[in-house]
């Protein structure tokens, strides 16, 4: 089975309707892991105009011509239509492959076998669309199975953020969720939870940045926002940065945007899962899983931009608290907005599983540290006063 849900040309000749007619490659061995999207039988000579690519073409070889230029011209239309492969039975008409036909098939880099036996075209069209059916069936399972993992993370409580890294983990690739007017919200690159520096590195440079788009194989899927008119609340965004999504993995990102914008509906769920992301970022640079080169450029995609000077960290730990929906999103607004915290460049994150608050702020002068320190607590108690508790 091929990974896009059809099968390859090299497999179709193994089926045994195929391998009954003694199949021999003749020009486009190379390419014969092509996916085969339908079969189709014909013998007329405008054949290709029927044809919307990905066909394996069976014929006689009627329509094709007995003159060298109309075979040219059969072979380099077929090429251009972006079939699979060409397989000739011969026979009456061509007892061998004309050498025209051979040479155009070679230069056009289509695939080209001859049959040495006579094979019932239905009997090869049947195997071949079974397996291709097949195929497809096990890519909805596999997109089933995600889909699966990810309602069962947010059941046990796991959250957006579990949804987009179990995404991230099947597809290979990161994965981000945007706001609909392209603010980042969470990043997910697959591995072990949070953030790590090449997402977010990557979407500063591919998403992060007025009129960038995203590598060409990008997966893009609006999450609905629930609205009578149908507007669009998030975008999950599945880059096509370590290689090109396969529709099994779009499959699984609209099911798993689908999870999502039920997620979004709770309130201040956008502004919950940025604040999460913030914290996994400051946990990882906390916990050494963040190179010290890669800090700066990732702290200044989540909106912190401290001057040349010293930094001071500060974990606030709410023991035994339990947050109503949205209330993290609140804790660490009121946080940022605190007025002893004004004018100073501050990154605020939430850790909600381990009940913390984590801020990073950004110093003048080491001298400051001890008075700035007092100033934090002080807003951190008033804001977790404003957030009810």
């Amino acid at each position: 089975m091929d990974e896009r849900g059809g099968i390859t040309v090299r497999r179709a000749l193994e089926l045994p309707a195929l391998r009954g007619g003694l199949p021999e490659v003749v020009a486009g061995g190379d390419l014969l892991d092509r996916t085969v999207r339908w079969v189709h039988a014909g013998e007329v000579p405008n054949i290709a105009s029927l044809l919307k690519g990905g066909e394996l073409l069976l014929t006689t070889g009627i329509g094709i011509g007995s003159r060298p230029a109309d075979q040219r011209v059969f072979v380099r239309r077929l090429a251009e239509r972006g079939i699979a492969a060409l397989v000739v039975e011969l026979g009456a008409t061509f007892p061998r492959l004309p050498a025209a036909l051979v040479e155009t098939a070679r230069s056009a880099g289509l695939p080209l076998v001859q049959l040495h036996r006579e094979v019932p075209f239905v009997s090869v069209t049947e195997e071949v669309h079974t397996e291709i059916v097949n195929g497809h069936y096990a890519l909805l399972r596999r997109a089933d199975e995600v889909h699966r993992q990810c309602t069962e993370a947010l059941l046990g409580g796991g959250g957006a953020p579990r949804v987009l890294r179990i995404l991230a983990g099947f597809a290979g690739n990161p994965v981000f969720l945007e706001t609909a007017d392209g603010r980042l919200l969470y990043a997910a690159d697959g591995g072990p939870p949070g953030p790590c520096a090449e997402p977010l590195q990557l979407w500063e440079g591919l998403r992060g940045r007025p009129g960038a788009v995203p590598p060409a194989g990008s997966v893009l899927v609006d999450v609905p926002g629930g609205e009578p008119d149908g507007g669009v609340r998030a975008r999950l965004v599945l880059l096509a940065a370590a290689g090109r999504p396969l529709p099994v993995h779009r499959m699984a990102a609209e099911r798993a945007a689908g999870l999502l914008a039920v997620v979004l509906m709770q309130a201040r769920q956008e502004e919950e899962l940025a604040a999460r992301g913030r914290g996994d970022f400051l946990t990882d640079l906390a916990e050494g899983r963040i190179a010290v080169g890669d800090a700066p450029a990732q702290a200044r995609v989540l909106g912190f931009r401290p001057g040349g000077g010293p930094l001071l960290p500060v974990v606030m730990r709410l023991a035994g608290e339990r947050l109503p929906a949205g209330g993290w999103a609140l804790l660490a607004r009121a946080v940022a907005e605190e007025p002893a915290l004004s004018g100073l460049p501050v990154l605020v994150g939430v850790r909600p599983v381990e009940g913390r608050v984590l801020l990073l702020l950004g110093l003048r002068a080491e001298a400051e540290r001890a008075a700035v320190a007092d100033r934090v607590a002080t807003a951190l108690r008033a804001g977790a006063e404003r957030a009810g508790l």
